[in-house]
């Protein structure tokens, strides 16, 4: 598995990583000692990093995720985990609850420190509350060396744009937004250069859009671009293909996304997916899929505060399931 460089950290991020949040139950109920040999089998394909969060499964996944890792030696993988999101509408990024909340993910994670802390969906709380709180609470866990590096993480792209300015980070993770239906992440890239930070792309498969699978429920896109996904997703079954090979061929072969994180609680999935990676993308299907997602071509949803939309509307509370 290629590797690549996060930001300014030194860390060298595997150009597939894993999320965690299947681990936790959020897309289908799973088993336990299927979710560890998972884990297990994510590290032996080649992928070094590994992302989690105590919202996922109301803190399932990090507690399952503790159970494979511990059996691992700590310098085979990197770990980023969160804080600031407990529920659907669950926040809280007060300094006291940040140090409270990475003492509590160390414990169910079996580790003593961190390689990445991200803020979670930071769209849904006034920046002020980021900015005099939260960020000066993760200098303070750096200090602690409880993590290395710190982060923010959130749907809209506005609000990196309008937060990296106001705070010092180390990277961002971001979701939705690069992939084959939506590449907008790429306009954020001259900023994060400038400054330094890495960025840690999820969701190649937008949520579940990009498949033959009916959307979940609470899927926040709208239906003119779930029909696109579908179409696209039907065209490559019927040419032979698969769009998740395709989906995930396309976010990790870009030298300037240094990974992207895909979930799953299968075994045999994660292999199949890493292997994906080193494989030739089929670029004659590539170019028709990506005509047929035209139409929706960066059409995407809004999610927290009005001023990180750009206009005011229905936010989408539900979009943490990732």
């Amino acid at each position: 598995m290629k590797t690549r460089k996060l930001g300014s950290t030194g860390l060298e991020v595997s150009a597939l990583s894993f999320g965690a949040s299947s681990l936790g139950s959020v897309f289908r109920e799973t088993e336990d000692q299927e979710s560890i040999r998972t884990v297990h089998s994510a590290i032996d394909a080649g992928i070094n990093y590994i992302d989690v969060s105590p919202y996922y499964g109301l803190t399932k996944a990090e507690t399952v995720l503790g159970q494979a890792i511990r059996e691992l030696p700590r310098g085979k993988f990197l770990l980023s985990s969160k804080a600031g999101r407990y529920g659907e509408s669950e926040f809280d990024f007060t300094a006291e609850r940040i140090m409270r909340s990475v003492e509590e993910s160390l414990k169910r994670l079996h580790t003593d420190y961190l390689d990445v802390l991200f803020l979670h969906d930071i769209e849904f709380v006034p920046a002020d509350v980021i900015v005099e709180e939260a960020v000066p609470a993760m200098n303070m866990l750096k200090k602690q060396g409880k993590i290395r590096f710190s982060g923010i993480s959130g749907l809209p792209l506005a609000l990196f744009e309008q937060m990296l300015p106001q705070i010092e980070v180390d990277a961002i993770l971001s979701y939705c937004h690069y992939s084959l239906n939506d590449d907008s992440l790429l306009g954020l890239l001259p900023l994060l250069e400038d400054r330094g930070v890495g960025v840690v792309n999820a969701s190649p498969l937008s949520m579940g859009l990009l498949g033959t699978r009916d959307v979940a429920d609470w899927h926040p896109a709208g239906e003119d671009l779930r029909a696109a996904c579908r179409r696209a997703a039907e065209h490559c079954a019927a040419r032979g293909g698969d769009i998740a090979k395709l989906a995930i061929q396309y976010s990790t072969r870009n030298e300037e996304i240094p990974t992207t994180l895909v979930s799953t609680a299968t075994p045999a999935n994660i292999v199949k997916n890493a292997a994906w990676v080193d494989e030739p993308l089929d670029e004659e299907l590539l170019l028709e899929v990506l005509d047929i997602l035209k139409p929706v071509h960066n059409k995407s949803w809004t999610s927290g505060r009005p001023e990180y939309n750009g206009a005011a509307g229905t936010s989408a509370n539900e979009e943490g399931r990732r």
